[in-house]
């Protein structure tokens, strides 16, 4: 269910004229970020009209290729399939990266014997082979005990999903369907907390805000070390790989064209964003991103060039 907030609703008004409205939309991770930039730009601006809303990667990228959204907030690379939607409607985009995601694997605070998944028990847990009859925590490791493995997981039309599935079995949409879905990820983060043979993955902010009543699992990385997506250095570093992503804004290059506002705050977004960053549970972009990412918007580059990008390459590469 989408969740709405226009930024700055129920100040007194201002005699100032409002200026034309800005709508952002998109996945449940990143929303924060574009909440807390919304939210200072209309402080500053009070004749500013910024609309925030979540209703899944997914959805954001279905409006926004529709024509009917100007900022799409992304925990993934737009599809092809999405591309050739954006095409058929002509909606041309900037891709514009803002942050950095670990993805967190939590179990249980009792559990005390998953403290390292490697990448090949992760794809026996979750991918599509593993439907009805991997069952047991057993299974995944003979060291394990013989008890119920429960999961749960955001749907299958989140960017979260998408990215986790793609990273761990190599293939999209090469995952089993007989988990616990929710799009809100508070609640995937009381379904572990209240079940001790429950695994759930989700954005990291989710597991830091309940790191006291959590288990934060390591995964073991490409150079055969386990490794937590905390400290988040670890996520800047790429050394929690291949379960770190970048998160994106799309931006609609035809109605920068034609509404001043959005031109004035998606520049506002990129010049400011990093100041909420850590605040808000993701981790900020290497210097020479945020310059190489003001630069690509000022040139109006349109397309998406991290399609081509593999999970855990330097975020640099592509912008």
């Amino acid at each position: 269910m989408a969740s709405n907030l226009i930024a700055g609703c129920g100040r007194p008004a201002d005699s100032a004229e409002k200026e034309a409205p800005v709508s952002i939309d998109g996945g449940a991770v990143g929303f924060a970020l574009s909440l807390a930039v919304a939210e200072e730009y209309q402080r500053i601006h009070p004749e500013a009209r910024v609309s925030v809303a979540t209703s899944g990667t997914g959805g954001g990228f279905s409006k926004f290729c529709a024509g009917n959204l100007d900022i799409a907030g992304a925990s993934r690379v737009i599809r092809k399939e999405e591309i050739e939607k954006c095409r058929e409607n002509g909606v041309e985009f900037l891709e514009l990266p803002m942050a950095i995601d670990g993805l967190a694997v939590i179990v249980n605070k009792k559990n005390q014997f998953a403290k390292c998944l490697t990448i090949k028990e992760l794809d026996k847990m979750w991918n599509t082979k593993a439907e009805g009859r991997i069952t047991s925590w057993k299974q995944i490791n003979p060291k394990f005990p013989d008890e119920r493995l429960l999961l749960f997981a955001p749907p299958s039309d989140t960017g979260t999903f998408d990215y986790f599935t793609q990273a761990i079995t190599g293939k999209r949409r090469n995952s089993r369907t007989d988990f616990t879905p929710n799009r809100n990820q508070n609640a995937l983060v009381q379904g572990v907390i209240g079940n001790p043979s429950a695994l759930a993955y989700l954005g990291i902010s989710f597991y830091m805000q309940n790191q006291d009543r959590l288990n934060l699992v390591a995964i073991e990385n490409n150079e055969g070390k386990c490794v937590k997506p905390v400290p988040i250095d670890n996520v800047l570093r790429n050394v929690y790989n291949p379960l770190s992503r970048p998160l994106f804004i799309y931006v609609n290059k035809n109605n920068l064209k034609t509404n001043p506002s959005l031109e004035k705050f998606v520049r506002f977004y990129l010049e400011n964003s990093w100041k909420w960053v850590d605040g808000v549970g993701y981790v900020a972009l290497p210097d020479e991103a945020y310059v190489k990412t003001l630069r690509k918007f000022e040139r109006g580059e349109t397309g998406s060039k991290f399609g081509k990008a593999k999970p855990g390459e330097p975020i640099t590469n592509f912008i």
